[in-house]
């Protein structure tokens, strides 16, 4: 039996999984509320005490940079060390990776049914594979094909990279938030909160008047979620906005990985927003900035980009790789 988990900002999945005929099959799952905790070690004492099953291995997948296999999570009080898992769970092998890694390592795994098909393009068998998912935070991760059948896994923190704006209403969005937060990363902008840092400007630049139902939504739930579902339901025209201008800088972002590791094997887009604003992403707002490379965009209609639906893909992926399947270490 393996464990394996997801440990994000917002929330932390874990799973149980058993191979069955030379495959992984999940047999328990369970979500918890990251803020509603002190750290891993509780979640995996409740987790443990309702399940009791002989686990032999564990994989984590955990949103920030994780070093000699100790983490400090970017959005959360919280340090994960590998040494106290392994005693935590008396288990010899542990492993620790970030959480879009694990979330890459999901994708060779993944069935039709588990993503939506943006541009089929022409996918390159072995080809390089490039994840972006937009949640709590902004992360990033590539998987690299060996001679040998194998991926080599490249995390990243590309969502602290600076934000470069497309338009004249992007670069005014970074004028103002620069001078709220001094740097702009594109995490400011493509992210949960970022999703709220853009509504808040659209509100000041345009003068939108916001009434007081939305402002008590805003006050009492998470702006991010509040925003976006007025956004698809188009009950607030700041909200509305909001959203095509955050799926446009989604979709350049997801472009400019393409181009940075030319990712003929396929573009993912992962993480918790994708799914719910797929509609909208539908439309061609995503794709028309991911294409749109100047003289890459002949190359950019030919990357096959795929949204993930299926939201515990990280613990799927953090099982193989806590196995080494498919994955060179």
């Amino acid at each position: 039996m393996i464990l394996a988990g997801d440990i994000g900002g917002t929330k932390v999945n874990l799973a149980l999984f058993e191979r069955k005929d030379n495959d992984l099959k999940k047999v328990h799952e369970a979500k918890f509320k990251s803020a509603n905790y002190s750290g891993l070690g509780p979640i995996l004492d409740e987790f443990c005490r309702k399940k009791h099953p002989k686990v032999e291995q564990a994989g984590f997948g955990i949103a920030g940079p994780v070093h000699d296999g100790r983490c400090d999570v970017t959005n959360l009080p919280w340090v994960v060390d590998v040494k106290d898992l392994k005693e935590q769970l008396q288990l010899k092998d542990v492993w620790l990776i970030n959480d879009l890694a694990a979330t890459a390592c999901a994708v060779p795994f993944l069935q039709d049914d588990e993503v939506a098909v943006l541009q089929a393009g022409k996918e390159v068998k072995d080809g390089r594979i490039a994840v972006i998912a937009a949640g709590t935070g902004l992360g990033e991760a590539f998987l690299m094909p060996d001679a040998e059948g194998r991926y080599l896994i490249l995390d990243a923190e590309g969502g602290h990279c600076d934000f470069a704006p497309r338009t004249e209403l992007q670069t005014k969005l970074l004028l103002h938030l620069k001078e709220k937060f001094g740097r702009v990363s594109l995490e400011r902008v493509l992210s949960g909160p970022g999703l709220h840092n853009i509504y808040q400007f659209l509100n000041e630049y345009h003068s939108y008047i916001e009434p007081d139902w939305l402002t008590e939504e805003l006050r009492d739930g998470d702006p991010g979620v509040v925003i976006t579902r007025c956004g698809l339901e188009k009950s607030a025209p700041a909200c509305e906005k909001a959203l095509k201008v955050f799926t446009s800088i989604y979709g350049a972002a997801a472009g400019n990985l393409a181009l940075q590791v030319l990712s003929r094997g396929g573009v993912y887009v992962g993480g918790g927003i994708a799914p719910k604003i797929l509609p909208l992403i539908k439309t061609g707002t995503f794709m028309d900035a991911f294409v749109a490379k100047g003289r890459f965009q002949p190359f950019m209609e030919q990357v096959p980009v795929k949204v993930i639906l299926n939201d515990t893909a990280a613990p799927i992926g953090a099982a193989p790789h806590s196995l080494g399947e498919k994955f060179a270490r």
